[in-house]
């Protein structure tokens, strides 16, 4: 049953239900690729599909219209899958349960994928409206922009005759991004050794409660990173509590600032009633320090078995631990030229113990090439001395102002004429695909721009049903104007 037929604009929430319905995260969207090719040839568009699953669709000119340059809209299909524990839902395999309440749309237990299937949404209502006066459009859909904007990078796009693009990946209604930052992935393995443990009793350790969010756009609130936090909380037990250390695990997602990890730890009997006590001052300890970021953080220790299991031996121990007590996070610069905007930053999203290594996988982020091979440096320095390797993949270009643009200053003064005031244009420290495109576009002119979404890549993500109405208003308004 449709959730969302009785909101407005009616057809941008209808072709939202419709995609939602189908499973897209990041490196799984041959489904929703498919359905994009569908739509254009049931409405007789030209459509190109590579073999990455990008897509590219063109949109003929309103009648009359036919001899203006053409002009982009820009997106991408996929989305980052992140459920509550305990969710009951394969979002591999499974669609989303749309809920609304009040002004929002959101997801039952899991995200909401508003980043970035509001922009599907916005284009495949445009395609579908005859009415709206536009000229030719081209649609550039991409694949794989949560890990690394790969679609972007491998796309063709000499099919393409238009410069000016809006990018509708944007989550704050009245901003028009004209810059953001770029980044490269690290992606770190450690070796580690096992042994046989002794019997011994075995606990859960758990960080939890946290807020998480998006590593570009939250990554100056303060929240916690429950890899890092986890790693703090085994450092304070083995300084009390010898342990053995049989799993570690952390993170689904490297632009996600993790919101939940976990460890399987064996102590002696003894031992048990101080490791208790040791996590309860802890956790007090946490919660007052995360007061005004993540007042719900928790550590919580689960009893399992008593047996003997293959463990870490001592060296391991201390290198995981050291790594994870010394790796540099967060923002380490705010940039010097735009107050309050970060300049770089870095962000370990995975953590995953198996049985012969540690793997982790580092976001970082700077509007600063030479300050982005800087901190991937810090980390190789780091990773190296451990005895671990280092891989650097993904790296994309920063989206740098353009001084001259025809796009940007139509779209500033017809948002003034409509609403009464100027909106904000700013730069980004999140990455957009707006740098890797314009390197495939010459002279490419363009703006981001998109409604209110709250709280992208965590389960409380949440739509603004009135913002995405104003803006999609905007939108058409906008495609009125001669380019």
């Amino acid at each position: 049953m449709s959730v969302l037929s009785e909101l407005k604009p009616q057809r941008v929430f209808y072709y939202f239900e419709e995609i939602s319905r189908i499973p897209r995260g990041s490196y799984h969207e041959k489904a929703i690729s498919d359905y994009l090719v569908n739509f254009a040839r049931e409405h007789n568009l030209e459509v190109y599909q590579d073999s990455l699953y990008n897509v590219v669709m063109l949109v003929p000119a309103s009648e009359g219209r036919e001899s203006e340059e053409p002009l982009i809209l820009q997106g991408h299909m996929d989305m980052v899958c992140e459920k509550n524990p305990g969710a009951d839902i394969d979002m591999e395999k499974e669609g989303l349960n749309l809920q609304v309440e009040g002004d929002y749309v959101s997801a039952k237990d899991t995200t909401l994928g508003g980043d970035d299937g509001i922009a599907l949404a916005y284009m495949l209502a445009i395609a579908d409206d005859r009415e709206i006066s536009h000229p030719d459009l081209e649609y550039i859909i991409t694949v794989s922009e949560e890990v690394g904007m790969e679609g972007a990078r491998g796309i063709d796009l000499s099919m393409l005759k238009g410069h000016c693009m809006l990018n509708l990946d944007s989550e704050e209604e009245g901003i028009f991004l004209s810059s953001c930052a770029g980044g490269l992935t690290t992606v770190s393995t450690i070796p580690v050794k096992r042994r046989d443990s002794e019997v011994l009793n075995w606990y859960e350790v758990t960080v939890t409660g946290l807020l998480g969010g998006h590593s570009g756009c939250e990554i100056h609130k303060g929240r916690g990173n429950a890899d890092l936090i986890l790693g703090r909380v085994l450092y304070e037990i083995r300084d009390k509590v010898p342990f053995a250390l049989c799993s570690l695990e952390g993170g689904k997602k490297n632009n996600a600032i993790p919101l939940e990890a976990a460890a399987q730890i064996g102590v002696e009997e003894q031992s048990a009633s101080l490791l208790e006590t040791i996590c309860e001052r802890l956790k007090a300890v946490l919660q007052s320090e995360y007061a005004k970021s993540d007042a719900n953080v928790d550590v919580r220790l689960t009893q399992q078995s008593v047996e003997s299991r293959r463990v870490l031996d001592e060296d391991s121990l201390d290198r995981v631990i050291t790594l994870l007590m010394t790796l540099p996070n967060g923002v380490q610069d705010m940039s010097m030229s735009v107050p309050g905007l970060v300049e770089t930053s870095l962000n370990l999203g995975i953590l995953k113990l198996n049985e012969e290594h540690l793997f982790l996988q580092n976001a970082i982020r700077s509007s600063v090439t030479t300050k982005k091979h800087y901190i991937a440096c810090r980390v190789e320095s780091l990773v190296k001395k451990l005895g671990g390797e280092v891989k650097r993949q993904g790296e994309y270009p920063a989206w740098e102002y353009r001084e001259e643009s025809v796009i940007r200053p139509k779209a500033v003064d017809l948002y003034e004429k409509m609403y009464g005031k100027a909106p904000v244009v700013e730069g980004i420290h999140a990455g957009l695909e707006c740098g890797l495109l314009a390197g495939k576009i010459k002279e490419l002119d363009c703006i981001s721009m998109g409604p209110d979404i709250l709280d992208i890549h965590t389960t409380s993500e949440r739509l603004s049903i009135a913002s995405v109405g104003r803006v999609y208003e905007f939108l058409i308004e906008l495609l009125k104007l001669h380019w």
